[in-house]
Parts: C-alpha cells; structure tokens; sequence
C-alpha cells in the first residue's frame, strides 16, 4: 500500500547549510524509498502572510526551487509544485473553514502569541494580527487533505497545526457522513541534525550566523574560516564535545572520516588546518550541487514550466477530482439533478427529536439528533430533568444562530443544519 508524505517549504530567503543538512537532505533521502508517494509544495501562499513584497515573494520561490533541485530532488519521481498553481486548496479551504471552530483557532500558537505580545504591550489584543495569520491553520490543512497526506514530517512546533487538520477533517466526515479525508499523522524525526552556526548557536538567519548553502568557493572558505574557536594554540588537545566546527564536519562526513578528525582533534591540530579541512569537506559535497544550482537559476523559464507542468498534471489527477466529489457532497450541484425518487424519500423521512437521558453520574442530558439519528447537539449535565427539560422549550423556539451560543450544550453539525431542525419541529407541532 502506497503512503503519500507531504512536505511544505516556505519561500523565506536563500536556504543555509542549516537548512540543508537538517530538512533538504533528509526530506529527498526519504522520498526515494520503496512505498512512498512524496509531495513536496512551496508554500508561496503561506508567504505572503509574513511579507507582502512581490519581487522578494517572487525571488524566494525561484531559489528555494532550484535549490531543492540542485540537490537531487527528482521532479518526475515525485510531486513537486507550487501551492499557487492548485486553485482548488483555496475552495477546500473555504469547505474546512465552514465545519471548523473558531475556538480552536484562538488556540494556534501563533495566533495566541501575537496576541500576548500585544498585550504585554499594552496593545489591542489584534493589533496587527492579520486574518491570515488567524486563518493559517485552515490553509495548512487544506493543503495537507487536498492530496489525502498520511503522513506530515514536521518540526514540534507545528505539531498543533498537524492536530488541526485532522479534527477538520473529522469534522467534514462526520457533517457529510464519509470518510473522504484520512486522518493524516504528524511525523517528527528525532534524528534530525541540528547544525551549529558561525557563533556556536544553532544556525539561523535570526542569529545572523548562517552559512549560505550556494555561497561561491572563496565566499565559502571565508565563512568556514571565521567560525567561532577557543584560544588554545596548536599542539594543545582540543575538544570534539560543543565544537561548532567538529560538528560541522561530521555532518558532511563519513563515520570514518570523522573519526579521523577527531583523532586529530586530540593531537592538537591547529584550528587553521581544522578549518581547511572542514572547507575542503563541504565543499567537496557542495561543489557540484553549486553548478547545478547556478544553471537551474540562468534558466527560470524551466522551472516555471517544470512547476507548471506538474501542478496541472496534479490537478487532473487527483485535485479537480475530489473537489468535484467534495460540491456535491456539500450540496453545490446541478439543480436539475434531483431524481424524484430520492426527493420523495427525503420528504418522508423521520423528524429531528430530542432525547433526555439520564448518565451514570446521575446527572441529566438531553440531545437533538435528525430523522437519520446524526448527532446535532449534545448537552452538558444538570441535575434535574425539569432543566434540562426547559432548556429544551428554549432551544426550540431558537431562529438565529445567536441563541445557539451556549455552554450548557455544545453543537454537533453546522449551525445552519440545526436551526433547519428546529424549525422542522416547531412546524410539526
């Protein structure tokens, strides 16, 4: 059985070596195994919530693609396109966007940490804070289901994101009654390298130490010289434990290699031969996926071509498809194709009923289901029969979906599904 992974790559810049060792090479290493359908997708519209520049948006996405293909990534073995070029993401989005809560959109991290910084300085709450930025994790879902992912190999801090996705589409299979989406599942890899940067911290553009992963030789050499040593002199042993540049090394070695550098770690190298030797190693790896990169970036026409080539073939293949399924599932459909005998098996059906219950805990409940028995509204405990009764007497006269806001009960379907219910019952009585 065929697994599909998705990978999305952000259009942030030029990557670094960082970025190379850490997602780049794994991501494509991974995507060659047997059994395993990959879906890589640069994320351009994700982008935009962060920077509204065009040419900068433009430029991103031109070098994070022929950087992903310099290093080996094979166009015609998996699916690699631009999040832009799938229009139908964007109506999945608006899908997902109807059956999810927005209470769990006030919990994404990111949400909740803008508003907390502005709150600490004493902003307005949203100050700043875009409906793009809230709306995020509806469009990473889409993303993910538009394809029907298994499996999304992300960093912890998307963890939530990935948990998201699967309670919408929970929530569409449960309003429409199929199982259209697969309930996709986050994919950490604790193996994955860290590397240091120039000052000893993790490398990252934040820090500003960051080593390019296309700079040109000299540039390179340059970088390599200038990462961040101890003063012991040569002839001193000199420790493997913390060293930036031992661990640099050994993220583009051989176990052998590597343990040859560290042979000559403790019989004192002098950090000038440490660095030659380092510089020689990377670029030995780098050299060739330089020249490739180089002509990828002399010839933008073909990437352009090559994304949109693949984006269309995506989309007859699986993306217009199921988008085509999904209308109909929702209701978006021919109105002149309403067979008559399923109209008036619908005008027969049973009525919406509320059923109270009483729990082991010995507390009260009721709920509302439809004709078919599909939950609607399920309520929380009281403790008498007569509350819950006369909550009920409420619900029933409720015409707007502001009366339906309430935390003694919680609603099961759309909230245009239940008022239709109700009024079905007010009707009938």
């Amino acid at each position: 059985m065929t697994t599909r992974v998705l990978t999305g790559i952000t259009p942030s810049g030029t990557p670094h070596l960082g970025n190379y060792v850490g997602a780049i090479r794994p991501a494509i290493a991974a995507s060659r195994a047997q059994g395993i359908e990959s879906f890589f997708f640069l994320a351009d519209l994700h982008s935009l919530i962060k920077a509204q520049e065009p040419a900068r948006t433009q430029r991103s996405t031109l070098e994070i693609a022929a950087s992903w293909l310099a290093c080996g990534l094979d166009p015609e073995q998996v699916w690699f396109y631009r999040q832009s070029d799938i229009p139908e993401t964007n109506e999945l989005m608006w899908f997902l966007t109807v059956v999810a809560s927005k209470g769990i959109l006030n919990r994404a991290h990111a949400y909740k940490a803008a508003i907390d910084k502005n709150e600490t300085e004493g902003l307005d709450p949203d100050a700043g804070v875009s409906a793009g930025l809230f709306m995020y994790p509806v469009l990473m879902a889409a993303d993910i289901l538009i394809f029907k992912a298994n499996r999304v190999p992300v960093g912890r801090d998307q963890i939530q994101h990935i948990e998201m996705a699967r309670d919408f589409a929970q929530r569409f299979n449960h309003v429409y009654g199929k199982e259209y989406f697969p309930l996709p599942e986050v994919v950490i890899d604790e193996q994955v390298a860290t590397l240091a940067g120039l000052d000893g911290r993790k490398m990252s553009k934040s820090y500003s130490n960051t080593i390019p992963l296309f700079a040109p030789r000299e540039a390179l050499k340059k970088l390599v010289f200038s990462i961040l040593t101890d003063s012991r002199a040569p002839g001193e042993p000199k420790d493997t434990e913390g060293s930036a540049l031992f661990q640099m090394y050994q993220a583009f070695a051989t176990p052998e290699q590597t343990a040859g550098f560290a042979k000559a770690f403790a019989e004192g190298i002098s950090w000038g031969d440490a660095k030659q030797q380092l510089f020689e190693r990377i670029d030995a790896e780098l050299s060739p996926l330089r020249e490739r990169y180089e002509a990828l970036m002399a010839e933008p026409e073909k990437i352009e071509a090559l994304l949109r080539r693949r984006g269309q073939q995506l989309r007859e293949q699986y993306a217009v498809p199921l988008l085509k399924e999904l209308r109909h599932a929702v209701g978006l459909r021919d109105l002149a194709d309403v067979p008559r005998a399923a109209a008036a098996e619908l005008a027969r059906s049973a009525p919406p009923v509320f059923k109270q219950y009483r729990e082991k805990d010995g507390r009260f409940y009721f709920k509302l289901t439809d004709g078919e028995g599909t939950l609607l509204v399920q309520s929380t405990g009281f403790d008498s029969p007569r509350d819950a009764g006369q909550l009920i007497a409420v619900l029933k006269q409720a015409e707007q979906g502001d009366a339906l806001q309430s935390e003694l009960f919680t609603l099961e379907a759309e909230v245009a599904a239940v008022l239709a219910a109700l009024a079905t019952l007010r009707d009938a009585g």
